[in-house]
């Protein structure tokens, strides 16, 4: 391994855009530190980020680590760590990370580690694997070091163990996940890379077509009596139903659900795994923006309702009750309008929306390969 003259270890940390290259400049902040306090023998680190989309046009694992191999060379890096938020697959387990103590390098999927603390769980595994590498290199003989986040604090949650390797693989060390509890965190990490909170100012049409009913809801006077009327029970069951519609509508109407012509079971997984990140993704923006829709109408509410026409009307005094009763049935029915105002927004806005921009690349290429 080569070592600059002062004696440190350069370390490039190649990132896909958007969110691995966030998490990769936080990285790049605290790990030389860490990396020089743990690793002894006097040796220091310097952490560099490079930026670029690594995985365009492939999930291959051969193909990835060959793309990374030759970005080494051509930098003359000592270890480079790619990070990629799309989920891998290797011999029909969900990848953790790729090691090549050989060539210095390692491929890193970020969503197996989970959709909460993910930069915390990424700073551990980054820089057990850097240290896994860099232990190999200056010895030679040295055993690689079993990375501690993948062995004591991941595993409490999805089961990571060592996978497959094939005979003409570069990787010399794989760790990957299976089972539900594995399942369950690739899926909770997929979503996080989609951000759904980012498909509450992504859809505008479809959120003025909302508010717009809320607002005429809100003074509807039959509205209110049947609002009054309803029980707990009722409401919840509005609720689930309007924000089931908003989700279908949306997923169908703009093409978000992956069909693939593959049938093997392997694909199978790995398409019922996106759609369920779909279906996630989508919801939980959903249901944020129901949340807020319900703030608005309770405000909204509180200004513009009269008391005396309120009582009259519905045989019912306005108190909390009934402040919290109408606003919560009006969000669903606003939810119901904003579904209809969705059809307004163009597909490429709500993919926008709805996906990170590996997922969407992603998404077109197969689109174009089927097509």
């Amino acid at each position: 391994m080569r070592e600059t003259s002062q004696g440190v270890t350069v370390v490039a940390l190649l990132a896909d855009p958007d969110a691995p290259t966030e998490i990769a400049q936080h990285l790049a902040r605290i790990l030389p530190a860490r990396l020089t306090d743990k690793s002894g023998r006097g040796r220091r680190f310097d952490v560099e980020v490079v930026s670029e989309p690594f995985t365009a046009g492939t999930e291959d694992l051969s193909t990835l680590m060959r793309r990374i191999m030759d970005r080494r060379r051509a930098e003359n890096w000592d270890i480079v760590v790619a990070l990629t938020d799309l989920p891998l697959h290797s011999h029909g387990h969900k990848l953790v990370v790729d090691l090549s103590h050989e060539d210095g390098l390692a491929l890193l999927s970020l969503p197996p580690l989970g959709g909460l603390r993910l930069r915390t769980r990424a700073a551990q595994a980054v820089e057990e694997t850097v240290l896994s590498l860099a232990s190999q290199h200056a010895t030679g003989t040295e055993e690689p070091r079993r990375p501690q986040l993948l062995g004591r604090f991941v595993s409490r949650f999805a089961p990571i163990h060592r996978g497959p390797i094939g005979e003409e693989e570069a990787a010399d060390l794989r760790y990957v996940v299976s089972g539900p509890r594995g399942y369950l965190r690739v899926l909770g990490g997929m979503v996080r890379a989609n951000e759904p909170w980012r498909l509450v100012p992504g859809l505008s049409k479809a959120l003025a077509a909302a508010l717009a009913t809320g607002v005429i809801a809100s003074v509807n006077s039959t509205l209110w009596s049947l609002a009054v009327a309803l029980t707990t029970p009722r409401l919840v069951i509005a609720m689930v139903g309007s924000v089931t519609l908003m989700i279908g509508w949306l997923i169908v109407d703009a093409h978000l659900w992956h069909r693939s012509t593959d049938t093997s079971p392997e694909e199978r997984k790995r398409t019922s795994l996106y759609n369920a990140s779909t279906v996630m993704t989508v919801g939980i923006g959903v249901l944020v923006c129901y949340g807020g829709l319900i703030v608005i109408n309770l405000v909204w509410a509180l200004f513009i309702l009269n008391g005396g026409v309120f009582a009259s009307t519905t045989r019912t005094p306005l108190h909390a009750t009934a402040y919290w009763k109408l606003s919560w049935f009006v969000a669903s029915i606003a939810t119901v309008g904003g579904a209809l105002g969705s059809g307004f927004e163009s597909d490429e806005a709500i993919r926008a929306a709805a996906f990170s921009k590996r997922e969407q690349e992603r998404r077109d290429t197969l689109r174009d390969d089927h097509g």
